[in-house]
């Protein structure tokens, strides 16, 4: 069996991270545009390391191994190609999506626990709205045991380039769960989506970033918070 990760390694404590929450809905193009520039930067030394949590509009994302046919409805939302990993997602408004834009270099340099990380930071987060979820193997995202089998609460997709990620996570707050229906979310044909309302959570947004920043804290490091 293989040995877990040290996730010890991820935690940095100088410098802080910054944390930026935006308002309103991010477009697609623009989130990206952002990023490419911020990981250039963090790579320079110029820029701390960055938190980026934002809302989208109503849009699907087709990452590096999307397959066509996964494409349900290709004219209900925008689409955009997506150079993190995984399949086909949906991004929307009442679904978090933090975008992760940190020195894995400087966090050890191992991709695997970096990933741990990420999955761990998502479960904690969880847990703390008494949300029990699940990693499940071959099955990318994060996993709640529900009546009807498995249901995905939050997807991950990273891209990393020179050792600095962009992309991540987004964890599924009160989306309109129907609009996953015109993909076939991480390529996935025998299991459903949830979200932290359909579970009967009425825990706000304000408050999942809330969890999301003392989690990060706990694993990664400390933040400074910025301006959106």
């Amino acid at each position: 069996m293989t040995a877990p990760p040290d996730l010890s390694r991820l935690y940095r404590p100088d410098p802080a991270v910054d944390w930026i929450v935006a308002s309103g809905l991010t477009p697609y193009p623009q989130a990206v545009e952002w990023m490419e520039a911020r990981a250039e930067a963090i790579r320079a030394g110029s820029v701390p390391e960055a938190i980026w949590l934002v809302e989208h509009p109503p849009l699907y994302t087709a990452g590096t191994s999307a397959a066509a046919d996964e494409l349900v409805s290709p004219d209900r939302f925008p689409v955009y190609p997506s150079a993190r990993g995984g399949r086909y997602t949906y991004h929307g408004p009442g679904q978090r999506v933090a975008y992760v834009l940190l020195d894995i270099r400087a966090r050890g340099g191992d991709l695997r626990a970096f990933v741990c990380g990420l999955e761990t930071w998502v479960k904690a987060t969880l847990a703390r709205m008494g949300i029990s979820a699940e990693i499940r193997p071959g099955r990318v995202g994060v996993w709640v045991p529900c009546a009807n089998g498995d249901e995905k609460i939050a997807a991950i997709g990273i891209r990393v380039r020179r050792m600095v990620s962009y992309h991540g996570l987004s964890i599924n707050v009160a989306p309109d769960l129907g609009h996953f229906s015109g993909i076939i979310p991480c390529g996935i044909t025998n299991a459903g989506v949830t979200s932290l309302q359909a579970l009967g959570q009425t825990t706000s947004m304000v408050d999942v970033d809330e969890f999301l920043r003392q989690e990060f804290e706990r694993l990664f490091g400390p933040i400074t918070l910025a301006k959106g």
